[in-house]
């Protein structure tokens, strides 16, 4: 029998969540995390363009056969859009530019939309915003 270790769902949810991303197991996951936190102090401090890296999620919609990408900053909650005809375009949360793209592409119906289930993570996964929208 393995040792275990007992965590709070939430966490158990990101590290389940971190092991699809990285195709391995959760116990990987824990090992890698324990491995990196193990390293000595003099290692490298994370560069400003590193940790905004890290801050910004690449997202993506396809709607009325257009897809829209753009990126989600954790911090903030914005999105940026990245790609096609809203281009350039910041909106201060998902939902405002779900809305934005249905509008855009479709102004004759309610541009109603719930921001965290209408954006895709673009990393291969499928899921929707809503996945991360309270991991940091």
């Amino acid at each position: 029998m393995s040792p275990t270790i007992e965590v709070d769902v939430q966490t158990y949810r990101s590290i389940e969540f971190a092991a699809r991303m990285g195709n391995t197991t959760a116990g990987e996951v824990v090992a890698r995390l324990v491995r990196t936190a193990s390293v000595p102090s003099s290692a490298p401090a994370v560069t400003s363009k590193e940790a905004e890296t890290r801050r910004k999620v690449g997202v993506y919609v396809d709607y009325e056969g257009h897809r829209t990408r753009g990126n989600y900053d954790r911090d903030t909650k914005r999105i940026d859009i990245t790609s096609g005809p809203l281009a350039g375009q910041s909106f201060k949360t998902p939902t405002g530019a779900a809305r934005a793209v249905v509008a855009h592409y479709k102004p004759d119906v309610n541009p109603n939309r719930n921001g965290w289930s209408f954006w895709v993570l673009d990393d291969g996964s499928g899921e929707f915003l809503q996945s991360i929208r309270y991991s940091t």
